[in-house]
């Protein structure tokens, strides 16, 4: 099983100024101690579940460029980018150059979003969830064709959200054949089937028995699809409390999950600036959770 770090808080020691020392350290630790990928929410304001909105917020693709240039290993993505903040040709080129400047180590996180109050706060459309939808669909398609060949597919795209005269995209990513996508969510009439049809990975909330079920969908949207189901990365988003929970109690929650397939658990860790809890996790946790095979399904 892979491992991933979220980091969705930047409210540290030090305040403000302090930001970018500190995001420096976790991040040269967690590629240090094994982490086997990095991530940061795609947000402008702090969501509710994790503190008020005044709380410090980075914007995501340019945190991860700072942290493509502290680490060597890990992977780096968003978890997940919101459709509707980027036009769809700047997705495809943020993730190239990601890729390019970390060596090939990039994934293109996106989802559909749902955030109202930072749009409206700072000025974003926020069309409905079905035009973003239809929004995504485009992005994925856009971002498919800009990663063929050496140069992108340079040819237009007349889509009914986006219009685009020369799919040019170059430097070509590093990855092949192009930086894996991975969408969020766990709808079972539109996400997954986007899934099954544009993406390399999956990210679903949820315990073992919901993820359980949200893996059988996803396996008949690939069967609808005609793309093997065995091509889906099945990643899932979990928090840790390394002073809650025993280095054995977070191996055992996390062999619950390998049990029911996935494959990539990716948690936010509570305390992250205090890097003793990374080193832990680096000798006590991460070890084992590698060794967990995740079940066939």
């Amino acid at each position: 099983m892979r491992v991933g770090l979220q980091i969705p808080s930047f409210t540290w020691p030090g305040g403000d100024a302090a930001i970018g020392s500190t995001l420096a350290r976790v991040t040269e630790t967690a590629d240090a101690v094994g982490f086997d990928s990095l991530w940061v929410m795609d947000h402008f304001f702090q969501i509710r579940s994790v503190g008020p909105a005044e709380d410090p917020m980075l914007e995501g693709w340019t945190t991860l460029g700072f942290m493509a240039a502290h680490s060597t290993k890990a992977t780096l993505g968003l978890m997940v980018g919101g459709v509707h903040y980027r036009q769809a040709g700047l997705w495809a080129k943020a993730a190239t150059t990601l890729d390019v400047l970390s060596g090939g180590r990039a994934y293109l996180g996106i989802g559909a979003a749902w955030n109202e109050q930072e749009s409206h706060g700072l000025g974003f459309p926020m069309p409905p969830l079905g035009v973003r939808f239809e929004m995504l669909e485009e992005t994925l398609q856009i971002c498919h064709q800009m990663w063929q060949g050496d140069h992108g597919s340079q040819t237009a795209f007349p889509g009914r959200h986006f219009q685009a005269e020369r799919l040019l995209n170059s430097p070509q990513a590093i990855s092949r054949p192009h930086p894996r996508i991975l969408i969020g969510g766990g709808g079972e009439q539109k996400t997954l089937r986007l899934v099954a049809r544009y993406a390399d990975a999956t990210n679903i909330f949820g315990g073992p028995e919901q993820l359980k079920h949200k893996f059988a969908v996803l396996r008949q949207r690939c069967d609808e699809e005609k793309r093997p189901f065995e091509q889906i990365e099945r990643t899932n988003l979990q928090t840790v409390d390394v002073g809650q929970e025993s280095p054995d109690q977070i191996v055992k929650r996390f062999r619950g999950l390998a049990a029911v397939g996935v494959q990539h658990v990716i948690f936010n860790l509570t305390d992250v600036a205090s890097l003793s809890n990374l080193e832990t996790l680096g000798r006590e946790v991460l070890p084992a959770v590698h060794d967990l095979e995740p079940a066939a399904i």
